[in-house]
């Protein structure tokens, strides 16, 4: 059984795949955004590096070949379920 979890709390390395997102939390052109960039349900994903001051924002998570660099309250609207390693 895999773990589920919010994408900020993914550990860096760590793949996951992103099965819900509260939309309702971001704003529309936000949202707009990273649905273009293929941030959705369903989409694979990992950390790769966090920031490092205060929050640790922003994150930078891979989507596929591309590096993204993401707000944690975005990150946090996200639920992902961790997959094997």
């Amino acid at each position: 059984m895999s773990e589920s979890n919010t994408l900020d709390l993914l550990p860096v390395g760590r793949r996951a795949r992103i099965v819900a997102v509260d939309w309702s939390q971001l704003v529309d052109e936000e949202a707009q955004r990273l649905r273009a960039l293929g941030i959705d349900e369903g989409a694979r994903v990992a950390v790769s590096h966090r920031g490092v001051f205060g929050g640790a924002d922003p994150l930078a998570i891979m989507v596929g070949r591309m590096t993204v660099a993401l707000r944690r309250v975005h990150a946090q609207a996200m639920r992902v379920e961790v997959l094997e390693q």
